[in-house]
């Protein structure tokens, strides 16, 4: 059913409480008709209607049940139109509940969802999480021994530099003792 199929109904609903109503208001009239006949014929005891011609009657009477089954057709017309429009609201509310349904179910599955890709994002991470502690670990030892290395050559190259160099010794002529002596006693 779509939007334009709406105001179709509410004008056929419309112009079904009309014609309730008309009747309604006719069947008042033909009430109060009949008890103000009711009263005068009880109030005027004299009172004998004529006869009319039969023909006359009997057309009249025609009449009016050729418009009262026009009006019982109009009437049976819209309550057949009334009854599919029934039935096509409740398909349309079955459709609008069944919507609503599969809504309430993807509206939570799209609040989870966060939820799930966390959890699969944790479970992912968990090995490369792993890997990274590992590596860190052995990153800290291999710091560790380059440094304990690079300490151990630091005190190496520092001995070797304070003992001096090491020159050759070579053996020194006996005048150039006495003349160190001589100056030293100078």
């Amino acid at each position: 059913m779509s939007q334009t199929d709406t105001p179709n109904i509410q004008a056929l609903s419309t112009e079904v409480s009309q014609l309730r109503q008309e009747l309604q208001l006719r069947d008042q009239l033909v009430q109060q008709l009949s008890q103000e006949l009711f009263r005068l014929v009880k109030g005027n005891t004299n009172f004998m209607p004529q006869r009319s011609e039969p023909e006359q009657d009997t057309s009249q009477l025609q009449a009016l049940r050729e418009q009262l089954q026009a009006v019982e057709q109009q009437v049976m017309f819209y309550q057949e139109q009334i009854t599919t429009r029934d039935a096509e609201i409740y398909q349309l509310r079955q459709s609008v509940q069944e919507l609503t349904d599969r809504s309430r179910m993807l509206e939570q599955v799209v609040q989870e969802l966060p939820q799930i890709y966390r959890r699969k994002f944790e479970e992912r991470m968990a090995p490369v999480r792993e890997k990274v502690a590992m590596l860190q670990r052995e990153n800290r030892k291999l710091q560790a021994e380059l440094q304990s290395v690079s300490y151990r050559l630091a005190i190496k190259t520092r001995t070797a530099s304070h003992s001096g160099i090491d020159l050759p010794n070579f053996p020194r002529p006996e005048s150039d003792q006495n003349n160190i002596s001589t100056v030293q006693n100078a």
